[in-house]
């Protein structure tokens, strides 16, 4: 059946709107029927420019209400055949209502503002500072803005110039860069606008002073975005004959007027705020200054950010001569930046502080400020331009593209680099002009609205699938500048060494050895050897070496010893460079090289045993190659090493062979867990990490001692021994918690089998201790594994070997409080086990003696640890930074542990361990301690404990002190989780947390 004609034409109108790109096709027929729109509803020119618009929809609302707000019929009617008749304007009037919903609204207010779209032609295409200068004072002075407020009538003129800025942008008359430029040339018009309504309202205050008003950040790079403050410092001089205190307060009076009149909310809105706080001191310093305070300020107290904020600074407004001054004054001190001593890592920390303060929810929307965003390119173009600009003037623009291209044709960036990292930012900053077009507000986040993208996509030209299209375009170039920011620092370094195509521009030794110093380098001619050796040629190998190294680079970087990491890697390389799999497990396994260069750069103690044998760079790879192994796996396979041996002596290579990758594997894994992770006082990852790196060392010596003993009876004896022998663990690594550079506390204890003659298999014990001694300290490119027997009974003057009897008679006459102190931490770790259950049996009643200790024995033991305070400090060291003899430090919290243990463990099972913190734990859990002060000794604890393991893996050899050299210092602060330039708090913060810990020590284990 036939539909009616109107149905029929209604059911047409809106196949014609879908298609044309409105998403409420019966509100804009409505709206099309509308007496206002009637005259053009069937006018095809006007729907096909209507759906070329980011919103069709918004468009044909904001038409319609323009139309509606002209008046009488006769200005409809010019309005509408104009847009129908001109085509420029046609698409300057509808882009801007399909892109921006404040500038329709802004057009509402002010009707006839549409005509200044159409003065727009070729020859003013696009208007500078002039041109912005006098359209501003026609509005504000000439007949418009007559009898109107100044601040009002700034605001409207500065919109109607807006709207010719924002029409050439979405038309595609102007680039995003071009778009920036006009905005900061408005800027700088309506800023001296506002200084000369300022001056107008107080001639006085003008008459004493001169002002310059400097133009910062994105406003003096000449880049703004439509919705942004507009950062400013101020300088200032008196007039000849003025005193100077007057002209600065006339000044200061001057220029809070300016930034009033600018940011203030009329009937007209506000324009943007003028943020003045880049000044010295921000906040808290004068708004105004002299020229030689400011340099004063610069030459004594500036950060380094600041001088990188002043990258940007021209004279912006008033006394330009003035402001040139300052500028010429201050650009010496921007460009030997870069010579600073902390210069990179002030920068890296301004960058994290950043990212840091984004709020988690936001992170991923944010385009500005999130990574792969515009900050990072803006930092990296920045630091180069720093690091470059003191010795070639070409580098030193304020707009970061340009920039970019003189980094490009300096041969500081490659080309290709350059022109991705252009496309990319070029991409980002037309999504924030788009987004905040359509509001005029102030934002960097990606809206969430399906409705908002979809114009957003739109103004770029997407129509197929326009917000998947967006998304993924956006997510394609966060990628790219991402991946460029790595390799801008980098990939230059490697074509200074490497073979360059015919025609690239090569960045000159010098400009590499330039950036090799910046970045952290302390010694730049020999990094640029090292990057010769491995990147240059035509290989294949150094191929992937020249694909590897700008993000190896970069992470070597980022460490306390950038120059450690890239020896370091040579050194491997070298050793690895013609196995197959090294650099294809590299390049292939992401987590590996990044795992391989944080552990080349943390200290020397990983690269070490890993350069004695480069295979163990596998685990680095491996799905659970950093997995820590069980004892009973590592005494397998020591056992089974030995076995295979010929003589003991290349047996126990063997065995010590196993523990050298095992603490290769320890101390990678503990490294990788470390590094980036923040100190916090309550983080119990570290208390985990200690409790790991104890236990897997404690784990593997004990079966490297398995190995020793089976090479030591094996070689005289076969498989069997005339007595029963067992290794007991003491101190620390009874206690499983050893660190990497402890000795292996023992005892050894024998008994005769059956039959056996006594004095034979004591001569065979004594023989096997021996044996075990000398095999585990023989000269060897692998760690030694040295044997401490001193807390036998009687100490170095007794038998190194006693049978079971012999103890027993030992403790039962002789024995000392120290001594079942000492025994508190025995445990079996090698040998015949029910020999070493025994004597566990055998020292119960000693270590956790019934009724617990008299108070003889309490003041015997605080006697001893009293003495152990005075006598056993080495001389010289600073008793509040000593890890393990020092106030709060790891012997103050075992004491006090330990006393607890034999006073209440005869009662408590917990107590009944050979752990540090788990006899804490269990004195907590039986009300012995109180919450707070547990928490403070175990803190205090881990912290020593971490303090050893840090100076054992960055300085390859033990130690219970924070190093002196400044690299070292800064490698344990990386380890424990402080950032470059924290040492202070570092050492401060362990002070604050020993000095508590010893305040429990001093209540609990000296009673007050």
């Amino acid at each position: 059946m036939a539909l009616p004609a109107p149905q029929g034409r209604r059911s047409s109108t809106f196949t014609r709107l879908l298609r044309h790109g409105f998403t409420d096709p019966s509100a804009a027929g409505a709206l099309l029927d509308s007496p206002v729109l009637a005259p053009v509803r069937d006018d095809s020119v006007l729907l096909e420019a209507l759906g070329a618009t980011a919103d069709p929809d918004l468009a044909l609302r904001g038409l319609a209400r323009l139309v509606e707000r002209q008046g009488d019929p006769d200005a409809q009617q010019t309005l509408l055949s104009t847009v129908v008749a001109a085509k420029p304007l046609r698409d300057r009037l509808l882009g801007v209502l399909g892109a921006s919903e404040a500038l329709a609204d802004h057009l509402v207010r002010h009707p006839q503002d549409w005509q200044s779209l159409v003065t727009y032609e070729s020859v003013d295409l696009h208007p500078t500072t002039p041109e912005f200068e006098l359209a501003l004072a026609e509005g504000i002075w000439g007949e418009q803005g007559a009898v109107r407020p100044r601040a009002d009538a700034l605001r409207t003129a500065y919109r109607r110039a807006l709207l010719g800025i924002a029409a050439r942008d979405v038309c595609g008359t102007t680039d995003v860069a071009e778009a920036a430029a006009e905005l900061a040339d408005l800027a700088t018009a309506t800023i001296r606008a506002a200084l000369e309504i300022s001056y107008e309202e107080a001639p006085g205050d003008a008459a004493v002073c001169r002002l310059a008003v400097i133009g910062m950040g994105k406003c003096g790079g000449r880049e703004l975005n439509y919705v942004s403050d507009v950062d400013v410092i101020f300088v200032a001089e008196a007039k000849e004959g003025v005193d100077e205190a007057k002209a600065l307060q006339a000044a200061t009076r001057i220029a809070a007027r300016m930034m009033r009149l600018c940011s203030d909310n009329t009937v007209e809105g506000t324009i943007w705020p003028v943020d003045a706080n880049l000044r010295p001191e921000g906040r808290n310093g004068p708004l105004v200054r002299t020229l030689s305070s400011h340099l004063a300020y610069y030459q004594r107290w500036a950060k380094t950010w600041e001088f990188q904020a002043l990258l940007k600074a021209r004279p912006m407004a008033g006394d330009l001569g003035l402001g040139q001054e300052y500028v010429d004054a201050l650009s010496p001190m921007v460009w030997d930046v870069a010579e600073r001593e902390n210069f990179v890592s002030d920068v890296r920390q301004m960058r994290r502080r950043v990212v840091e303060n984004i709020p988690a929810a936001q992170v991923e929307r944010e385009l500005k400020l999130g990574p792969g965003g515009l900050r990072d390119v803006e930092f990296a173009v920045q630091l180069l331009q720093l690091v470059h600009g003191r010795s070639d003037a070409t580098l030193r623009s304020a707009t970061t593209l340009d920039a970019l291209a003189a980094l490009a044709a300096g041969g500081y960036v490659g080309r290709q680099d350059a022109a991705a990292l252009d496309a990319a930012y070029r991409f980002l900053r037309t999504l924030e002009h788009r987004i905040q077009l359509f509001r005029m507000r102030r934002t960097h986040l990606m809206p969430e609205d399906e409705g908002e993208l979809r114009r957003l996509a739109r103004s770029l030209g997407l129509r197929t699938e326009p917000v998947d299209t967006l998304r993924k375009e956006w997510k394609w170039h966060a990628r790219e500048v991402r991946r460029l920011h790595e390799k801008l620092f980098y990939r230059p370094l490697l074509d200074a060494v490497a073979t360059l195509e015919t025609g690239e521009t090569r960045l000159s030794a010098r400009a590499a050895g330039h950036r090799l110093e910046a970045l952290g380098y302390a010694d730049p001619v020999a990094a640029l050897r090292h990057l010769e050796a491995l990147a240059s040629g035509v290989t294949r190998k150094a191929a992937i070496q020249r694909t590897l190294l700008p993000v190896l680079l970069a992470w070597f970087a980022d460490s306390a010893d950038p120059d450690a990491g890239l020896l370091n890697f040579r050194k491997v390389s070298d050793a690895l460079g013609k196995t197959p799999w090294y650099l294809r497990l590299l390049r292939d396994e992401g987590a590996a090289a990044e795992n391989l260069a944080r552990v080349l750069s943390a200290g020397r103690l990983a690269p070490d045993l890993l350069l004695r044998a480069p295979e163990a760079v596998a685990l680095l790879g491996a799905a659970d190659g950093l997995q820590a192994r069980s004892r009973a796996a590592l005494e397998q396979e020591v056992l089974a090493a030995v076995g295979r041996a010929d003589g003991a002596e290349a047996a126990v290579a063997a065995a010590r062979g196993v523990r050298r990758r095992e603490l290769f594997r320890t101390a990678a894994a503990d490294v990788i867990g470390a590094y980036g992770t923040e100190y916090s006082p309550a983080h119990t990852d570290h208390g985990r990490s200690v409790d790991a790196v104890g236990s897997a060392v404690s784990d593997l010596n004990a079966a490297t001692l398995a190995g020793a003993l089976r090479a030591a009876v094996r070689a005289q004896w076969g498989d069997t021994l005339p007595t029963r022998f067992a290794v007991i663990g003491m101190g620390r690594f009874g206690g499983r918690e050893l660190s990497y550079g402890s000795d292996a506390d023992v005892l050894f204890v024998h008994e005769p089998r059956d039959g056996a003659d006594e004095q034979e298999a004591a001569q065979a014990a004594q023989a096997v201790a021996n044996e075990m001694r000398r095999l585990l300290e023989l000269p060897s490119s692998d760690p030694p594994l040295p044997i401490d027997a001193d807390l036998r009974p009687e100490g170095r003057s007794g038998p190194l070997v006693r049978t079971l009897a012999s103890y027993a008679a030992y403790y039962r006459r002789w024995s000392l409080v120290w001594e079942s102190q000492a025994l508190l931490r025995a445990e079996p770790v090698a040998g015949d086990a029910e020999l070493g259950r025994r004597f566990i049996e055998l020292i119960d009643p000693l270590r956790y003696p019934a009724e617990g200790l008299g108070d003889e024995a309490v003041r015997e033991i605080r006697k001893l640890k009293a003495r152990m305070e005075a006598e056993r400090l080495p001389r010289g060291a600073d008793p509040t930074t000593h890890a393990k003899l020092g106030r709060g430090g790891l012997s103050d919290v075992e004491w006090t542990v330990q006393l607890l243990q034999m006073q209440h463990g005869w009662e408590i099972p917990g107590l009944r361990t050979t752990r540090t913190r788990e006899a804490l734990a269990a004195a907590h859990a039986a009300e012995l301690i109180g919450t707070e002060d547990a928490q403070t000794l175990d803190e205090a604890w881990v912290l020593a404990a971490r303090v050893r393991n840090a100076v054992m893996v960055v300085r390859g050899r033990p130690g219970d002190t924070f190093p002196v050299d400044g690299r070292e210092l800064a490698a344990v602060g990386r380890y424990l989780g402080y950032e470059e330039g924290q040492t202070g708090e570092m050492l401060d913060d362990y002070r604050r947390v020993t000095r508590r810990a010893r305040g429990v020590v001093e209540e609990i284990f000296y009673g007050g």
